[in-house]
């Protein structure tokens, strides 16, 4: 009986120890997880906002002409609801056309500019342009996993700010048609918002946010003003949610916890264990001794007792092995959160390097070696059935020309300019950079669809830059370009795709009368 006292007594204190323990570690842990999901969605809305400012201003004059537009005449202005993709090209195309046939030969912001078009020409731009700067918002607030993102126009005099661009599209019904809700204005208090007043009146990025708690829960705002040239049109705004991603945090902890829980209740009952077969069982052959001495009285085993009162006796051998068993214990579970820790190093560091490894240096999208490897998996998904794919193959013209006599730091322009140009007409597909002047897009979705029309965009895009006086040589890029697409009854391998796109490509050159120098 009073063997099993003392077992129930060890059991109690390793039970103690053990929820003291999960405790500490799972609020330590929780408290960890939670500063740095805050500190990383902090960085991640100031780099959408970055991101977004990036593609207004890539336009150029472009937005500034939508937006004074837009204020004078949002009323007037009917943006369908439901817009995608496909949409969008209809709104572009249509523009184009208006434009074509109403300026023929010209070039918006060359040979016009903007306030010499018609209303008609301008309300079509603007649509368009709506279309397409919304989308893009609504793409960075979806990748990202925001909670809002917007494009609002203060008015400090009035208190006031209007939604330009607003990733919740509020409707409006014209007849049996549904619109976007365009120019919805709302008073803003200085109170409640004061780091987008602090971002539009400075005229800078804020340090700070605005904190919500409204339909998206408890929400982060951030600001960034934007400026076209020198002139501020308005903010960039990014709101994050971070009540459900704190519940979420918390459970992952749970379920943490409770995975070293069991570990540890494991651990502890074989332990348990073998303190009760080498130990208290010696314990109870040495109180059998001492009663037996009692009842006979045998000197020798009154010597052999005698003998084992010592600093190496059992009761001794039993504290220093369960002082040894706490610091391995303690030692166990710092290796357990250091070992946690250098996995998760080792995977972010081999993350890291392989993204690098297949990362062009100089134009940052991806090289042959993630050329090849996207082949690999092609290969793979055509042997499992894949119907539609699409080759296109781009080589730079003139860039042996351009080293020779204005040196490599100009080819390395031309070769990012074209690289920009490629990822911009084919935004919704893969673009490697295989060769010093050579690139590939696998074509994909949206592309594939449309390759006709991007092809003439691009080639469009290229007359642009040629023919323009105010340009450098390098800087009027030059490029052959030529497509293939998957055609069951004679592409039986990917390289026969690739192999036809190759020869449209040279076909292309040899028309441009610019066969590789």
């Amino acid at each position: 009986m009073k063997n099993r006292r003392l077992t129930f007594k060890f059991t109690m204190m390793f039970l103690a120890f053990t929820l003291l323990t999960l405790a500490i570690s799972s609020i330590l842990s929780y408290q960890n997880q939670l500063a740095l999901y805050k500190n990383l969605r902090e960085e991640s809305i100031r780099y959408v906002a970055s991101y977004l400012e990036e593609v207004i201003t890539s336009d150029g004059e472009d937005f500034a002409w939508w937006q004074d537009y837009f204020v004078k005449n949002y009323k007037n202005l009917n943006v369908p609801h439901g817009f995608g993709p496909k949409e969008i090209q209809e709104a572009r195309h249509e523009y184009e056309n208006l434009f074509t046939k109403n300026y023929p030969g010209k070039i918006l912001g060359v040979d016009i500019s903007f306030i010499e078009l018609s209303e008609e020409v301008k309300s079509a731009y603007t649509i368009y342009r709506h279309e397409y700067y919304l989308d893009k918002f609504e793409q960075a607030r979806d990748r990202f996993d925001l909670a809002y993102v917007e494009y609002i126009i203060p008015d400090s005099k009035a208190g006031t700010i209007m939604y330009a661009l607003d990733a919740m599209r509020d409707e409006k019904e014209v007849g049996t048609q549904k619109f976007i809700e365009l120019g919805i204005t709302v008073s803003h208090t200085l109170e409640e918002h004061k780091t987008e007043w602090e971002a539009w009146n400075s005229g800078i990025q804020p340090t700070g946010y605005d904190v919500f708690d409204n339909e998206f829960g408890k929400t982060y705002a951030y600001y960034m003003p934007l400026y076209i040239g020198t002139k501020k049109l308005g903010l960039i705004g990014v709101e994050v949610d971070i009540s459900a991603v704190n519940k979420e945090i918390l459970h992952a902890t749970i379920r943490q916890m409770l995975m070293i829980g069991g570990v540890l209740i494991l651990f502890m009952f074989f332990l348990l264990s073998l303190i009760r077969s080498r130990y208290i069982r010696k314990l109870i052959a040495l109180r059998n001794a001492i009663e037996e001495y009692s009842k006979s009285k045998n000197t020798e085993i009154a010597e052999s007792l005698l003998g084992n009162v010592n600093n190496k006796d059992e009761i001794s051998t039993i504290i220093a092995k369960f002082a040894e068993m706490i610091y391995e214990l303690e030692t166990y579970m710092k290796n357990l959160v250091k070992t946690r820790q250098d996995l998760q190093d080792t995977k972010q560091k081999a993350a890291e390097l392989g993204e690098l490894a297949i990362k062009d240096s100089l134009t940052g999208i991806r090289n042959k070696t993630g050329y090849d490897n996207e082949i690999r998996k092609i290969e793979w998904e055509m042997a499992s059935g894949l119907k539609k794919l699409g080759v296109v193959m781009i080589d730079l013209n003139f860039l042996k020309r351009i080293n020779d006599t204005y040196g490599h730091d100009k080819g390395d322009v031309a070769i990012v300019s074209l690289s920009r140009i490629v990822c911009h007409i084919f935004d919704h597909s893969p673009v490697f950079r295989i060769g010093g002047d050579e690139f590939v897009v696998i074509l994909k979705g949206h592309d594939l669809e449309n390759i006709s029309d991007l092809i003439q965009e691009f080639k469009r895009r290229l007359k642009v830059l040629q023919d323009d006086p105010a340009l450098e040589y390098w800087e009027k890029t030059s490029a052959a370009i030529g497509y293939a697409v998957y055609n069951p009854e004679i592409d039986n391998s990917y390289e026969n795709i690739f192999k036809r796109a190759d020869n449209e490509m040279y076909k292309n050159k040899k028309e441009m009368k610019a066969i590789r120098e």
